[in-house]
């Protein structure tokens, strides 16, 4: 399939502070292509150069073969975007919503309405159209929100953290959206800090931390970077200390690496069930109690503990 998107290294500096820094990358017409990183890595600056809200300092982006830098109104025809913060008007209704946003994309009369009917039934919301947005759940915002991106029928979707701080009902009905969205031919980018959509969503990623693409590919492609090494994640009680723990691990034979996070240590090893009693005893050593233990095959979650040397974390 050909490129509807092609990023070449694309940088955005805010005086002395550089917050993308030279990415490049591609996405075929077609797939869903997912930015995957910490909070602060650059992905929203990346979304908001890529949708001409932000110049690039360098570096440009063609998007259906029109540059973000030189024509970036012909790049608003053919893009949709969702927000990572909502743009909705609370006191109007679903529908009042999506119309307003309708006529911004200069749609009007009966194609407007029959449009905005259509969207409604694609976030599944079609008996909430009336009801005024401040009524609304978390998620069910955040699914009008993704309305608001589809009005115009983009070529290009994208999507930036859609799932942050809603309920995971909210969170599987997105999930769905964005795949129904993509068997009918819509192209996703998609960018998430949660591993776990990642893995579930994408044809490619991308893993990008502190501005820099640090690898890209298919989740074979990037998980073969990491041999064959599962990842052992032990769950504490309240009161532990995870970067203490984790630190006394490092020590252990068959451990690669351990890394904490809030109430949890993270580790990589060639065979979890090989170091599973050191760890074990290792943490009753230290009065540490574990609330639950799971152990992972080789993920996205243990490439970005593979490259950065810490857990991809919230």
């Amino acid at each position: 399939m050909p490129n509807i998107l092609e990023v070449k290294e694309l940088v955005k500096k805010y005086g002395d502070f550089t917050a993308v820094k030279g990415v490049s990358f591609n996405i075929e017409e077609g797939e869903i292509f997912s930015l995957l990183g910490p909070n602060g890595a650059g992905k929203t600056t990346a979304i908001s150069m890529l949708s001409t809200l932000y110049t690039p300092t360098s570096g440009d982006a063609t998007i259906g073969g029109h540059s973000v830098t030189k024509d970036p109104m012909s790049v608003r025809n053919i893009i949709g975007v969702v927000p990572q913060d909502l743009a909705l008007y609370e006191d109007l209704t679903a529908r009042e919503n999506l119309i307003f946003w309708g006529q911004m994309y200069n749609l009007n009369g009966k194609s407007l309405n029959t449009r905005v009917d259509e969207v409604l039934a694609q976030i599944g919301l079609t008996d909430k159209a009336k009801n005024r947005v401040k009524t609304f759940s978390g998620g069910m915002k955040r699914r009008v929100n993704i309305g608001v991106g589809l009005l115009h029928k983009p070529k290009l979707l994208f999507m930036d953290e859609p799932t942050v701080g809603i309920d995971p009902q909210s969170r599987r009905a997105i999930l769905d959206t964005v795949k129904d969205l993509n068997k009918q031919g819509m192209t996703v980018l998609y960018t998430t800090h949660y591993m776990e959509e990642a893995e579930e969503l994408s044809n490619r990623v991308g893993i990008i931390d502190h501005g820099r693409m640090i690898a890209l590919g298919t989740q074979k492609e990037l998980t073969q970077q990491v041999g064959q090494s599962e990842t052992l994640i032990l769950h504490l009680e309240e009161g532990a200390n995870p970067e203490a723990l984790a630190k006394s691990f490092n020590g252990i034979k068959g451990v690669d690496n351990a890394d904490a996070s809030d109430h949890a240590v993270t580790i990589i090893c060639p065979e979890a069930e090989d170091v599973l009693a050191a760890v074990v005893s290792k943490a009753n050593e230290q009065g540490v109690k574990i609330r639950s233990i799971d152990i992972r095959e080789p993920n996205l979650e243990a490439v970005f503990l593979h490259l950065t040397g810490r857990a991809l974390r919230d």
